[in-house]
């Protein structure tokens, strides 16, 4: 699972976690009804987005949800799951881009992807994700040609930039494709007055992929010799921020444009978690929750985490209940293939201690919020110190 927008379950709240979960399952689902099981590995966070604009404009009526059988992600459990064009427009625009993905590995040689059989099969399945979204796209009336268009213009960009070239000129066919897919989800719920705010919403969107991406990508890049947009152009990480803060800046703007029935989830995705994310790739950010209910591993078996006066730590089991390396690998491996650890609560296969499952897992940055995550009806955010001027009392 990948993305810039990876929500914090303890500020969403279990109603609209349950909405963002029920996207998310939504786009998975359409990507194996319509394209078969292999598909279900380019759902991302990112994409759902284009599923959560779509209903948070739409009219309120039957048909936009449907129960969904169980399934191991979520703990061999059924669940409400959206469904219809904006699930399906979502579906077209992650095959089409995880497409163009591939190929630009492909075309790097990266990794596996230097043999040539492994590059022979990897392009052989991005053309099946390309037609596949392209006629996922023509169902629901949107033309993914100007998606695979900015994917090739952004090889032929790259190639020319150099030290002294504006970012924004690096990131403007990700803005241009995002802009394309956001603006197409007021034609599906009937709001065409709402195209050209969502435009712009999508474009600042793609501007922030694009930077967030290169920041997080920097070092990595470096040390492979990759081509870096921040070391590709020589812009500092100063200015990479500033680009991202009058984006997020121009999102919460354009999104006061946008006429919505439900907005509340699109409001805490873009409004509130995009801010979460630039300051995570920026390193800015601290998450008072812990990932792990048991934080960790102590120093010893009662050290309070986060300095003095915390909480203690449970005792670690007395060592013979711990299991050996391959008992606990065996056990991890049971776990992982019936995707107990996606989703659910599990117990460590090592340790035998209870663990949260990888989905529930997400960075946020509640340090100082205390137990108030909840204070605001409408986003799920600490009222103090919102700033994207929502009239839900923040």
């Amino acid at each position: 699972m990948f993305g810039i927008v990876r929500p914090c379950a303890h500020r969403l709240g279990e109603g609209l976690k349950t909405q963002w979960m029920a996207h998310l399952c939504g786009l998975c689902l359409a990507l194996r009804g319509d394209h078969g099981q292999f598909a279900r590995v380019v759902t991302n966070y990112d994409g759902l987005l284009v599923s959560v604009l779509t209903e948070a404009q739409a009219e309120r009526a039957t048909g936009w949800r449907r129960t969904a059988g169980p399934c191991p992600l979520r703990g061999m459990r059924t669940a409400s799951v959206a469904q219809g064009e904006g699930a399906r427009l979502a579906a077209a625009v992650s095959l089409v881009l995880a497409s163009a993905k591939v190929r630009d590995h492909v075309a790097d040689g990266d990794g596996l992807l230097a043999r040539r059989p492994v590059a022979l099969a990897a392009r052989r399945v991005a053309r099946s994700w390309g037609r596949a979204g392209a006629r996922t796209g023509a169902d629901v009336g949107f033309d993914t040609a100007v998606l695979v268009d900015a994917v090739d213009r952004q090889l032929g960009v790259e190639a020319l930039a150099g030290l002294g070239t504006p970012l924004l000129t690096v990131t403007e066919p990700t803005e241009t494709a995002t802009a394309a897919a956001f603006a197409h989800t007021a034609v599906l719920a009937g709001r065409r007055g709402n195209a050209v705010p969502l435009a712009e919403t999508g474009r600042l969107f793609g501007r922030l992929a694009h930077l967030l991406d290169a920041v997080e990508d920097r070092e990595t890049d470096a040390a492979s010799g990759a081509w870096n947009p921040l070391t590709g152009t020589g812009t500092p990480l100063t200015e990479a921020r500033r680009l991202a803060d009058d984006a997020l800046h121009g999102i919460r703007l354009a999104l006061r444009e946008v006429e919505f029935t439900d907005g509340r989830l699109a409001h805490i995705l873009l409004a509130h978690e995009l801010r979460n994310s630039v300051d995570r790739a920026f390193g800015t950010s601290s998450c008072g929750h812990r990932v792990d209910v048991y934080g960790p591993p102590p120093t010893g078996p009662y050290a309070p985490p986060g300095g003095p006066g915390g909480p203690p730590f449970p005792p670690e089991p007395p060592r013979r209940d711990r299991r050996g390396l391959l008992a606990g690998c065996l056990v991890w491996a049971g776990l992982a293939c019936t995707c107990q650890m996606c989703c659910g609560e599990f117990e460590d296969p090592w340790s035998r201690q209870r663990r949260d499952g990888l989905c529930s897992q997400s960075d946020c940055d509640c340090s100082g919020c205390g137990d108030c995550c909840q204070c605001c009806d409408c986003c799920g955010k600490c009222c103090e110190g919102c700033d994207c001027g929502c009239d839900c009392g923040c």
